[in-house]
């Protein structure tokens, strides 16, 4: 059996893994054909081009293992059946269950590979990705209102509109100072074009702006050229970790995001989503297996257009299941956790039905 089993292991890898490459190839090449003119009008040099679509990979990588499984599985059983080595499999006295064995561990391996791949490669690479879309193409850019918006102290908030990570530079900030007895009462106010670290005395330096003091109904203006604000207690890092997107974040930066917005008493839904999404994205090689599986070794002498076929049916309606379910979620009508995992869990349920109808 261990002959057998390294025999399927062999095929199923290899057509996971040509599957994978297939569909990220395409996938890369569309992305470029569409965004190929917003490159074009930004002059991204080259180089930097290709850097994007090399740290896009992951992300690709990622949405594609589920797809690439299934296929793998499909199209591994359905050769076997069209060259009758499952006929002659079956009639040594192996039964179906036995053969989706290899099938089942190697997509178990697969997805917990995937939650570590998920979890923290793709984020880390997909912080240089939309570092490039917003450096070079200009997306997700916000150029005014406040992006990062938080409680440095009991009695002072911070409003940032946008913090570059690569330079330790802050654009458009404000620094509102309160009474420590009056939290109503605001005492100092700096409003400034420009907040810049200074890492050799580490202190805060604000450039071109205002500073305005408030005591007994009169206002003081001072404009300056640049000012150190050495009782600021934020550092570059966690105004970086404040304007990551959820994308962005590996599963303890997730966590601590959600126990961030927990205690202050913020909606934490949408980092909760994405949390658990992380998992249940990850399982879900090993259970479309599962599912899809016994409909194709149930197949006579299937042919790879009845595997594609099958692929992209139940493909789609997975799709249809997570989208709905996360619309239904981030409006607050299902349970974060439920979210997340729906999907599976109709699938998980669909096999009790496909599973019994084997034939031994």
């Amino acid at each position: 059996m261990k002959i057998l089993d390294r025999y399927l292991i062999r095929l199923f890898l290899q057509t996971v893994f040509f599957a994978v490459l297939a569909f990220t190839l395409v996938f890369v090449v569309i992305d470029a054909m569409e965004n190929l003119d917003d490159f074009i009008d930004q002059g991204v040099p080259q180089m930097k081009i290709l850097h994007y679509y090399l740290v896009f990979i992951p992300e690709i990588i990622k949405l594609m293992t589920p797809v690439s499984v299934l296929f793998g599985a499909l199209f591994t059983a359905g050769k076997l059946s069209s060259l009758s080595e499952l006929t002659a499999i079956r009639a040594s006295g192996v039964s179906l269950f036995r053969f989706m064995a290899p099938f089942i561990i190697t997509a178990l391996i697969i997805s917990i590979v995937s939650v570590y791949f998920g979890g923290y490669v793709v984020p880390m690479a997909n912080k240089t990705k939309v570092y490039i879309e917003q450096f070079y193409l200009k997306k997700g850019m916000i150029y005014t209102g406040s992006n990062i918006y938080f409680q440095d102290t009991k009695s002072k908030i911070v409003s940032i509109s946008f913090f570059d990570s690569n330079t330790n530079r802050a654009n458009k900030i404000s620094i509102q100072s309160f009474d420590d007895k009056d939290r109503t009462k605001m005492i100092d106010r700096i409003d400034a074009q420009k907040l810049e670290y200074d890492s050799l005395s580490n202190v805060w330096v604000a450039y071109n702006g205002v500073r305005r003091t408030f005591l007994n109904d009169r206002e003081n203006a001072e404009y300056f050229s640049d000012i150190k604000l050495e009782d600021l207690n934020f550092r570059p890092k966690d105004l970086s970790k404040k304007q990551q997107k959820p994308q962005e974040m590996n599963l303890d930066e997730l966590s601590e995001l959600i126990d961030t917005q927990k205690r202050a008493g913020n909606d934490p839904t949408i980092a909760q989503i994405e949390y658990h999404s992380r998992y249940a994205f990850a399982v879900t090689s090993l259970i479309i297996v599962l599912f899809g599986l016994p409909i194709s070794v149930n197949k006579k002498k299937s042919g790879l257009a009845v595997q594609v076929g099958i692929n992209l049916l139940i493909t789609f309606v997975y799709l249809v299941f997570m989208k709905v379910s996360q619309a239904f979620g981030k409006n607050g009508a299902l349970d974060p956790v439920l979210t997340a995992w729906f999907a599976n869990f109709i699938f998980l349920a669909g096999t009790a039905i496909t599973l019994p109808k084997m034939k031994y």
